[in-house]
């Protein structure tokens, strides 16, 4: 999203790799506003803290001044869950009094008080502003106020409606949660590896949690737009909001790397150029389509992809770049088969295999066969299988 390249163009398949040294010296969508004259601002974690970001969170190309990080992050990890036996816990479900907690705060409170005090800062301002607010829940572990548990009352829980694993689902392609295992609370429950069956009432309580995080993140949000509408600044902001997850379903197609053209052209920049077949030497450019057409007259009927594509590293012990060998493939016919719970790629593959069979031209086998196998893995190929 941020430099509008997917990771086949970035080769940055990792959070161990700062894609200024690796791959290129991108434009990333803060320091294109920057270099418009925009006062560029970041709260929370947007790039990925860490040597994935220089250590600096790419400051000082993407901002105007140093990035925030709340200061009680660092205890996101810690002991800060009192259990039933009175004492501190690094659990998965981690309601807490926020006042008990180190400064009497959480990392996604202090991070709306400091976007609050910088969009205040900018009130007499007449420099355009660029703000961005990364905030971490919901994600694990659900530490979060106590008070958010009530909206969602454990009685009125119900159990995921899918709980199985899909019909010849690569093993690769599943996920034994070793991150949710090191937690105090699920250690407890001594569940079987991989896929061992968590007991229900904690299954409720993991849902419990997690819808209670999302409102907790969705105050936070209303709390920004709160300051907007105070500040009378709302009418000329432009606000994105993005998540992992959207909370609908749609027939629209749209991948995080339209943002960056969309924006641009929403506040009246230039059109970015796409991005050529090599773009490792090309600073600026975009491998997303302008949707602002479309935001600002839904009537307008585009010419879009029908498919969108996402990648994300499926390692063993460690990630080993190896595009060539496809191990695996997955496909769900979603309109039959809502759930994901049958795996047809072998079958269609085979099938495809077979009618190839049929045809004069080898190479013509072997391309159709590598698109049919990228299409299906999720990978982006020119053509059409």
């Amino acid at each position: 999203m941020l430099t509008s390249r997917r990771p086949d163009t970035t080769r940055v398949y990792d959070f161990k790799t700062y894609w200024r040294v690796h791959s290129g010296n991108y434009t990333t969508l803060p320091e294109y506003f920057k270099s418009k004259g925009y006062f560029t601002m970041s709260v929370g974690k947007v790039f990925h803290p860490g040597i994935a970001s220089n250590h600096t969170d790419d400051y000082p190309y993407s901002w105007s001044i140093p990035p925030y990080h709340p200061a009680s992050l660092h205890f996101e990890k810690q002991k800060m869950c009192k259990g039933d036996d009175g004492q501190l816990h690094a659990n998965l479900l981690c309601a807490v009094n926020v006042t008990e907690q180190p400064g009497g705060t959480l990392p996604d409170l202090e991070s709306t008080e400091e976007a609050i005090s910088l969009l205040k800062g900018r009130v007499q301002n007449t420099q355009p502003f660029f703000l961005a607010v990364g905030f971490h829940k919901p994600h694990i572990p659900f530490r979060i106020p106590q008070e958010y548990l009530s909206l969602y009352p454990i009685e009125k829980m119900t159990l995921a409606p899918d709980p199985i694993v899909p019909e010849l689902l690569p093993p690769v392609a599943y996920n034994p949660w070793t991150d949710v295992r090191k937690r105090d609370d699920v250690k407890q429950l001594n569940i079987s590896f991989p896929y061992g069956p968590v007991p229900k009432d904690f299954q409720l309580g993991i849902r419990q949690h997690y819808f209670a995080a999302v409102s907790y993140m969705d105050a936070q949000v209303g709390r920004l737009l709160g300051a907007l509408d105070q500040l009378n600044m709302s009418k000329d902001t432009l606000v994105v909001f993005t998540s992992d997850h959207d909370g609908r379903e749609s027939q629209n197609v749209v991948e995080l790397v339209d943002v960056f053209p969309t924006l641009t052209s929403l506040v009246g920049f230039e059109e970015l150029d796409p991005c050529g077949e090599l773009s490792f030497k090309e600073s600026l450019c975009t491998e997303g389509v302008d949707l602002a057409h479309h935001i600002q007259n839904e009537a307008v009927e585009l010419d879009r992809e029908h498919v969108a594509f996402s990648q994300y590293p499926r390692p063993a012990d460690s990630p080993q770049p190896n595009t060539s060998d496809i191990h695996a493939g997955e496909l769900y016919m979603v309109e039959d088969d809502p759930g994901e719970d049958h795996n047809v790629y072998q079958l269609i593959s085979d099938k495809m295999v077979a009618k190839l069979a049929n045809l004069t031209t080898a190479s013509l086998q072997l391309q159709m066969r590598q698109q049919l196998l990228y299409i299906t893995a999720g990978m982006k190929t020119r053509g059409t299988a």
